[in-house]
């Protein structure tokens, strides 16, 4: 069987589906003027290529259900990268990140774009501002795609409770991960702080990027009640092995392979799972010299290895790989449940499993 990112042409149909919308939507904005212009080239620009999870989840979820491939089905698919877009932009606003995928963030593309003109204001505030209307209008065009896919009213009213929540959580789910950054760590015990990144981890990435995307594809194809909670016990625990396996990345992943530079999160502060777990295998002067590094923008190449080897040697590496592992297996059992399902989508979600859990990028 072919990957299940590409069966049916996926991702390809998906890219096609996004580009002929952007080119709609840029028809839309044309009698605004040029000025305008650069919002869609940030957003086309954010849009090409991708892993397209977001939108495989809710393919199979669809077809899960029993329900046949169809061009609808994939424009209904491709809403999720929208939805990604607008969650990336505004996500590395909130991060102050350079870099997404191996180029300028959109804020510091916007920035450079202003300052390149020579024009008045500060160029770093203009920059915000372009980013967080072009994640805003990502957001109106998610829900505009949503409601134009072609699949029949009937189909959407059934997604539509999933879709709407989807929505509202990840945006509260944002707010929870900048509470967390500001919230002390210290003097908290050990359990408590993985209780709270864990808690980050479930609304601002595990559900809106396996979770809700599936069940908007099993509800919008008539899956039956008993299907659903399955694949929403699958959803969320593959979804949290997901970001876990993101956040090793964010330390340890090759800039080649991620797009972003080596150890960004450390110099981020990012409150994370492996970060909890480092400090809580640290004895006082390892926690100390943890904390007097992470969160330093201006940390250099030798004080990013240091903090590797500490985190590795904390034994916090072989607990995320262990708690993959075992999310991982648990999403698999989860599946074995949902017993309606065909062979075809059983198949190609237990593949996702290992696509999601063993990634380098």
């Amino acid at each position: 069987m072919a990957s299940p990112l590409d069966t049916a042409d996926l991702r390809h149909r998906v890219q096609d589906c996004l580009d002929a919308e952007l080119t709609t939507q840029a028809a839309v904005l044309a009698e605004l003027g040029p000025d305008v212009d650069e919002l869609v080239t940030a957003i086309s620009a954010l849009l090409r290529g991708g892993k397209r999870l977001r939108a495989a989840f809710l393919y199979w979820g669809h077809r899960a259900a029993g329900r046949p491939d169809s061009d609808a089905l994939i424009r209904l698919a491709s809403s999720m990268e929208l939805f990604q877009a607008a969650a990336l932009i505004h996500d590395d606003v909130m991060d102050d990140s350079d870099t997404r995928r191996g180029m300028p963030a959109a804020h510091r593309a916007f920035a450079s774009a202003h300052g390149g003109r020579g024009w008045g204001g500060d160029s770093d505030r203009f920059g915000l501002a372009g980013a967080v209307l072009a994640g805003n209008l990502c957001l109106t065009w998610t829900d505009e795609v949503y409601a134009t896919c072609g699949l029949s009213e009937s189909d959407l009213a059934r997604g539509r409770t999933v879709f709407d929540r989807m929505r509202s959580q990840l945006m509260a789910g944002q707010f929870l991960d900048v509470v967390e950054s500001m919230r002390p760590w210290d003097g908290l015990p050990a359990a408590e702080r993985i209780e709270r990144a864990d808690r980050v981890i479930r609304y601002k990435s595990a559900k809106y990027s396996v979770e809700h995307p599936l069940l908007i594809g099993a509800t919008t194809g008539g899956l039956d009640d008993a299907g659903v909670e399955a694949l929403s016990r699958y959803g969320l625990d593959l979804g949290r092995a997901f970001q876990l396996r993101d956040d090793l990345l964010g330390v340890f992943g090759d800039p080649q392979e991620t797009g972003k530079p080596a150890g960004d999160d450390l110099r981020e502060g990012k409150r994370t799972v492996l970060l909890a777990h480092a400090l809580a295998g640290l004895d006082a002067g390892g926690q100390a010299r943890v904390e007097s590094l992470v969160g330093r923008a201006d940390l250099d190449a030798s004080q990013v290895e240091e903090l590797r080897a500490t985190i590795v040697g904390s034994g916090a590496v072989a607990r995320l790989e262990d708690e993959i592992t075992r999310l991982a297996d648990a999403a698999t059992s989860a599946l074995g449940d949902a017993t309606s399902i065909g062979d075809e989508a059983r198949a190609a979600l237990l593949d996702l499993v290992g696509i999601t859990t063993a990634r380098t990028a």
